[in-house]
């Protein structure tokens, strides 16, 4: 049966169908958002992608949806993909990041590139909940020692960072109740805190609360928002920065409610902490480098470099503070992370977020924010607007130092 003129003329204005190149990009784009790609990496990424495979593309990427516009201007496909932000998965963004590469250099079709990425996103866990669970406590035991607790302090973070984790396991498999997993850890970690400090003697509630909820702190978040804010992705950057602001308040909530509990306990006696040898930092340090490579899924060849990058990073930006301020020595950890990262990188020919984020992951400003809430909620109104004032300033100076080590020493790879 023959198309009716006007209806064939009006067909001429619709875009063909999708190519499997276009699939690809697409699938990848996805993939890349859902294991924690920040905006202006995943854009420039796939901005580097389609232009390989002859794509005249346009990607805006928010930490929820992901755009893509493909063809010229008076006649483009696009493309919305609502996604649902996802843990961080280092291993995940490495396999996809050769696959790109695998694609762009003809090693692969597009068409196969595809069936590569289901096969990526179908790959099981490598750790289980059970080990996740143990860095959860691993993590808090090294962090109440980091923030210069004693043997007390590292005890009760570390118990109640266990208790979290299997918080957070039992929570993910229901969404309506993972989005109150920060308010009833909050709550759990400083009601646990304060009833330590009754029953087994003097410690540092906020130490051991703090470092009971290290995982949760969205200092990490507050940073890459900053990132993209300074490399103009505004949008993404402000929504992030909101999300992190709204976690911080609803750890706040629950610490608020959780230090209730001791109105109900005897007062408790002025804490003194214990000095602690220089070496515990340094294991501290190790065990805290091992534990985020875990939680972060990176690659377990990954973590000896991901433990020297962190205390790399974390030696300088002390050793910085001491003769520079607090601002400009987290400018110089950041600058050597990232100047070592992106050498590294290049030396394997791997992402350097592999080793950068979470290396950075001990330089964040998450417990300054912390306490800068802690503050309002007691309402010393003067202290917590210049803790908070400094915490952004923390964040900016390691915003500073990654792009600076990014000028110094340019990436090999956009990841």
């Amino acid at each position: 049966m023959a198309v009716p003129p006007e209806i064939a003329a009006s067909l001429q204005h619709f875009p063909p169908p999708p190519g499997p190149s276009v699939a690809f990009t697409l699938r990848l784009a996805e993939a890349l958002h859902r294991y924690g790609t920040p905006a202006h990496r995943l854009e420039g990424l796939m901005q580097r992608v389609s232009e390989r495979l002859g794509l005249e593309g346009r990607f805006f990427s928010t930490p929820t949806s992901l755009f893509a516009s493909f063809g010229p201007p008076e006649a483009l496909r696009t493309s919305l993909i609502r996604v649902e932000p996802g843990d961080m998965d280092l291993e995940r963004l490495t396999l996809l990041d050769v696959l790109a590469d695998d694609v762009i250099q003809a090693r692969l079709t597009p068409a196969e590139g595809a069936l590569r990425v289901e096969a990526i996103l179908a790959r099981p866990q490598r750790f289980g909940p059970v080990l996740q669970v143990l860095c959860w406590a691993l993590a808090g035991g090294a962090g109440a020692r980091l923030f210069g607790g004693g043997l007390k302090e590292m005890a009760v973070a570390t118990v109640s960072s266990l208790l979290i984790g299997l918080l957070s396991v039992v929570t993910q498999r229901q969404p309506s109740t993972a989005r109150v997993l920060e308010p009833v850890a909050a709550i759990l970690s400083s009601a646990l805190a304060v009833l330590a400090a009754s029953v087994i003697g003097p410690l540092s509630i906020q130490i051991a609360t703090l470092a009971g909820l290290i995982v949760l702190l969205p200092g990490l978040t507050l940073t890459v928002a900053l990132n993209e804010l300074a490399t103009r992705h505004l949008i993404s950057g402000t929504s992030r920065l909101t999300g992190a602001a709204v976690v911080f308040l609803q750890l706040g909530f629950g610490v608020a409610l959780g230090s209730r509990l001791s109105e109900l306990l005897p007062p408790p006696v002025a804490p003194t902490v214990a000095a602690l040898p220089a070496w515990t930092q340094a294991a501290a340090l190790a065990v805290a480098g091992v534990a985020i490579g875990v939680l972060f899924r990176a690659r377990p060849r990954d973590w000896g470099w991901i433990a020297a990058a962190g205390t790399f990073a974390f030696t300088g930006a002390r050793l910085g503070s001491e003769f520079l301020g607090p601002q400009l020595g987290a400018f110089v950890g950041a600058l050597l992370l990232g100047i070592g990262g992106n050498a590294l990188a290049r030396l394997r020919n791997k992402p350097s977020v592999t080793i950068v984020v979470p290396g950075l992951m001990l330089l964040v400003p998450g417990s300054v924010g912390f306490r800068s809430l802690s503050s309002l909620l007691e309402r010393d109104v003067v202290a917590g607007v210049d803790t908070a004032f400094n915490m952004l300033m923390v964040a900016v100076a390691l915003v500073a130092g990654l792009l600076s080590a990014n000028a110094l020493v340019p990436p090999r790879k956009v990841l």
